[in-house]
């Protein structure tokens, strides 16, 4: 299949906490003017209400009304759109990666790596499938956050071209945020989009975006400041092809088995 260039949004901004409404409709407010600018529109982690462990009281089910106002949106914004949502499903709760289509189509990506170091494990369950979308020829790889701290679950394996993180990464580790989505993209020979959110959540941890995209040589191609912002971008995977074709460093990677 020919791969175009694709054109992407990244909405960098601040959560209410805790409060799914509000939530959707500033972001309701903030996305009108986007209408077929791009192919795919990036929402943060949680975008509805912050990186909560209340998921008992927040969480939706798929048929809930942020995926109603995603499908609603992605209608008339004429645009894929991604980030994340507490789901509850089948009893168990899921840091839910949702890829909504403007046809009405829903996918999603379950978060593999819940972030112990605040107890996201004791009340999220994990996923155990990777998920590779498609746009316009493009293989995009999708992720939540902690998962960029584990290079082999997001081996390029799988021939991707786009390596997509949404996140609420405190600034206190900003600088391993950027080191990071940098490396991803190196050995992966890959673009990589990282979108972060700004502000403060209701636990106090500030949150200064830095949302960010990176070509497949690591080198940085746009940064959001620390404000509210909405990024966008076109990426041409000539870049990708070019790359390839002349190092061919992913021809000489190792084979992992995960279990």
């Amino acid at each position: 299949m020919v791969k175009s260039d694709l054109n992407i949004s990244l909405v960098q901004t601040d959560i209410v906490w805790e409060n799914a409404e509000q939530n959707r409709n500033l972001l309701s407010r903030k996305m009108a003017a986007l209408k077929g600018k791009q192919h795919i529109l990036v929402l943060p982690e949680m975008f509805t209400t912050g990186f909560s462990m209340a998921p008992h009281k927040l969480a939706e089910t798929m048929d809930g009304a942020t995926v109603q106002w995603m499908k609603s949106q992605a209608n008339s914004l004429r645009s894929i759109i991604t980030g994340s949502v507490i789901i509850e499903e089948e009893g168990q709760y899921y840091n839910r990666l949702l890829w909504v289509l403007p046809n009405g189509e829903v996918a999603y990506y379950d978060k593999r790596h819940l972030f112990s170091y605040a107890g996201e494990q004791e009340h999220y369950s994990a996923g155990s499938q990777r998920k590779i979308a498609q746009v316009n020829g493009w293989k995009i790889c999708l992720n939540v956050c902690y998962d960029l701290r584990f290079p082999v679950w997001t081996r390029n394996t799988d021939e991707y071209d786009l390596l997509l993180f949404v996140a609420n990464w405190p600034e206190k580790r900003n600088e391993i945020w950027e080191t990071l989505l940098k490396a991803r993209a190196i050995e992966n020979m890959s673009f990589v989009v990282g979108v972060n959110r700004v502000g403060e959540d209701g636990n106090e941890h500030q949150y200064i975006g830095n949302t960010s995209i990176y070509n497949p040589i690591g080198e940085l191609l746009a940064r959001a400041t620390k404000d509210e912002s909405i990024i966008h971008y076109t990426l041409q995977h000539q870049g990708i092809s070019e790359n390839r074709s002349r190092f061919g460093f992913l021809n000489d990677r190792d084979d992992f088995l995960l279990r």
